[in-house]
This record gives C-alpha cells, structure tokens and sequence, in this order.
C-alpha cells in the first residue's frame, strides 16, 4: 500500500470544506493513517516549495499557507499517490473538471483547497517533513477485502 500527503490549506479550514474533503477520500476507499493541525512557518515553507523560491508568486504563496492552520493528511491505499492526484485535480483550478475537489471547489490557482503529492518519492519526502514514524497508526480495516482485490492487499 502506498502512502501520501494531502495538506488541507487554509482556504479549506477558513471556508469550512474541512470534512467535505476528507469525507471524498474516505469514501473513495483511502485510509487515514495520520493527520495533525499546525500553523506552518516561513523555514518550513521554504524547504517544502524550494522548487518555487525563485518564482514571482512565491511570496504569495507562503503568505497564503501561514493565514491560517493547515490540517496535514497522511492518507493510505492502493496507488494512493496518484488516486488522491486524481480526485485534486489540475492545480490552476479553473481548469480542474467537475467532480475533483478543486473543480468543485475553486477556481485559484494558489488558492485551491489542497496540496498533494505529485510522486511517490515526493510523497516519503514530504511525509517525513511533516510527520515523525509515531505519528502514523498502522492498522487493518476489516473493509480491506470489500475495497481491493487480494494482489491489492
């Protein structure tokens, strides 16, 4: 089974959409295995959108992701990482199709309800930053054979 991070921005908290998303993932079949509120600082902005510090909108974005807490998701399941990109949609929101969170709920490009993982190797990365290994609650859904077929498990 995979593991991914879906971190619900602000815009989600401040707008109520926080049990409307997680709801979507737990209804596709995902699991929960770890989740945790936090208000998240310049440093760790920094070293979690290094890829963009050089961008003009980068300023944007931090000062987006500290306006309020962020819920941070660790969601479990098969093919997880691309399922959960899958249900986000397209990043620049107005082009998200209906159906996915952000085309159902935002027409931003910075302002679009989630962030998720675009790799598996982003998504260890990415875990390890926010989370630490006891953090995360290991167990077996007795759904688990009602979800996946038995090479899935």
């Amino acid at each position: 089974m995979e593991r991914t991070l879906v971190i619900l921005k602000p815009g989600c908290l401040q707008r109520g959409l926080v049990g409307e998303v997680i709801s979507r993932f737990e209804k596709r079949g995902l699991q929960l295995v770890a989740m945790k509120m936090v208000q998240l600082d310049e440093e760790i902005l920094k070293e979690h959108y290094a890829h963009l510090l050089d961008k003009p909108f980068f300023p944007w974005l931090r000062d987006g992701m500290m306006a309020a807490p962020v819920i941070l998701c660790c969601w479990e399941g098969y093919n997880a990482v691309q399922v959960v990109r899958d249900m986000a949609g397209a990043t620049r929101s107005s082009k998200a199709v209906p159906g996915t969170i952000r085309g159902d709920y935002s027409v931003s490009s910075q302002e679009n309800i989630v962030h998720t993982s675009d790799s598996l190797e982003n998504a260890e990365i990415e875990l390890k930053r926010f989370f630490v290994e006891s953090d995360f609650c290991n167990y077996t859904s007795p759904l688990n054979p009602f979800k996946y077929a038995p090479d899935e498990m």
